[in-house]
This record gives structure tokens, C-alpha cells and sequence, in this order.
């Protein structure tokens, strides 16, 4: 078996545990909580415990290049490393024994199937689009560089900024982001750029080089910035249910939905 496979497996598995967990979690009575609004039932101890260590491997997961992997022995040892020890703010004690117990078996779970994989030699893996996590480095430098080209302020663009938005900034609301065509005309547009990765930083400070095919300006509860290695080009979802485009995007971006009246 060669490193991309397993790596992409990995990946994988780790994105679609996540999301059935999350689901699951949302199908809860009460949000997960009990009758005083406040306490966590015990089924929803079982559950977001998981998808919030499932989320902290993940992230493990993706901070090597998959495009320069080491050899696959070191690979599989890079992710049982990450099954054992990914830690987050979200994963953190004090846990009481539900919570424990569902940390340690999803840990176990991943674990395993690194190791059941690595054990194929003709396990095969279909692709995933690239993603990678920067280092704190890489993600100060790009935040670093939205300030200066395009003048973020403490982490806020326009509209959020005082005065009144320049001409040639294009805002829209959060809305069109999550529904109808938006995402994919703005992939649209950077596919038609040339521009194959994106650059994401979210303000938890967590960032990401990632394949056009699955850059997203929304907000997740997050509020996120896009943009490349070009500087022509930026991308702001805001808390306040804005998403706005700056430079070559917003262009292209507002000649698109004239053509499309």
C-alpha cells in the first residue's frame, strides 16, 4: 500500500464519522439538553464527545503535506499517533464517565481501522481533494498579509468595518452562500481564474491550504477569510450574515450575476 492511500482513507473515514455524528447529535430532543435547558442528557454525552475528538484527529490527520508524504510506515504511525493523543479546546477534562468512555472508543475505533488498513497490502482508496492544515507560521503570515493588502481590522473586513463599503467590494448575504448556486459560482469563477488551491482562516486561528473544489465562504459559527498565493482576491463570511468579495473575485463574481438577469 502506498502513503496517499491510507492517508486518503483516513480522511475519509474521519469527514464521514464526523458528519453522522453531527447528525445524529441534531436529531436529539431539546438540543441534547435536559429538562432544565441547561445539563446534557446522557445520549447526548454519548455523542458530541465523539464528533468533537473525531474533529481534533482530523485535524491531525491533515497537517502533512499529502502532497509529500513520508513512507507509509511512518504514515501509519503519524495516525495512530493522532488517534491517541489530537487533543482541542473541545476535548479537554474534566469528562465524567459517559463522556470518557465515548472519547476512548472513538480513539479505539480510529485506531483500529489505521491499523486494519495498513494491514491490506491491496487496500485501495478512492481520492479526496487536498486540504491541509498550516502552521501557526503559515497562518500568521497570511493574516498578517490581509491586513496589509486589504485592510482587515482585528480580524473584521467590510461591511463590518466603519465607513461606508468601497466601490468594487461585492457584499451578499450569508444566505445565498448556503443555498441555490452561490458556493459553486464562486468555485466557478476561481476554477476560471486558474487559482486550483485557496487559502482558509478561520478566527479560532485554525487555517487551511485546500483544493478549489471545496472552498466554501460561509459562516459556521466561525467567521472565515479565502483568498491565494495571488493577493488579487478575498473572501469575508461574516456573524453578522454577510459574505463579502473583494479584488478579481468580486469582479468576476458581479459580472456573473449581471449576465444571469
Amino acid at each position: 500500500m502506498d502513503p496517499t492511500t491510507l492517508h486518503w482513507a483516513s480522511r475519509r473515514y474521519l469527514t464521514t464519522r464526523y458528519g453522522g455524528l453531527l447528525s445524529a447529535y441534531g436529531r436529539l430532543p431539546n438540543s441534547g439538553r435536559q429538562a432544565n435547558g441547561y445539563d446534557y442528557t446522557t445520549e447526548a454525552k454519548r455523542i458530541f464527545p465523539r464528533y468533537n475528538v473525531v474533529d481534533a484527529m482530523l485535524m491531525e490527520v491533515e497537517r502533512p503535506d499529502p502532497d509529500r508524504l513520508p513512507a507509509v510506515d511512518v504514515v501509519a504511525g503519524l495516525l495512530v499517533a493522532a488517534a491517541e493523543r489530537a487533543h482541542s479546546p473541545f476535548t479537554k477534562p474534566p469528562y465524567d464517565e459517559v463522556e470518557a468512555q465515548a472519547v476512548a472508543d472513538e480513539r479505539r475505533r480510529f485506531a483500529a481501522k489505521v491499523r486494519q488498513w495498513s494491514a491490506q497490502p491491496d487496500f485501495r482508496a478512492g481520492p479526496v481533494p487536498y486540504r491541509r492544515v498550516l502552521t501557526p507560521e503559515e497562518s500568521s503570515a497570511w493574516r498578517t498579509s490581509l491586513q496589509r493588502r486589504w485592510g482587515v481590522q482585528q480580524g473584521l473586513w467590510y461591511p463590518l468595518l466603519s465607513g461606508p463599503v468601497p466601490h468594487g467590494v461585492l457584499v451578499l448575504t450569508g444566505a445565498s452562500m448556503w443555498e441555490d448556486d452561490g458556493v459553486e459560482a464562486v468555485r466557478r469563477v476561481l476554477r476560471a481564474l486558474g487559482r486550483p488551491r485557496v487559502v482558509e482562516l478561520r478566527e479560532d486561528g485554525v487555517a487551511y491550504l485546500l483544493d478549489v473544489e471545496i472552498v466554501a465562504p460561509r459562516y459556521t459559527t466561525l467567521e472565515g477569510f479565502w483568498t491565494d498565493e495571488q493577493h488579487d482576491w478575498i473572501a469575508y463570511a461574516s456573524h453578522e450574515g454577510t459574505v463579502a468579495f473583494g479584488g478579481v473575485l468580486s469582479t468576476a463574481l458581479a459580472a456573473t450575476c449581471v449576465r444571469s438577469q
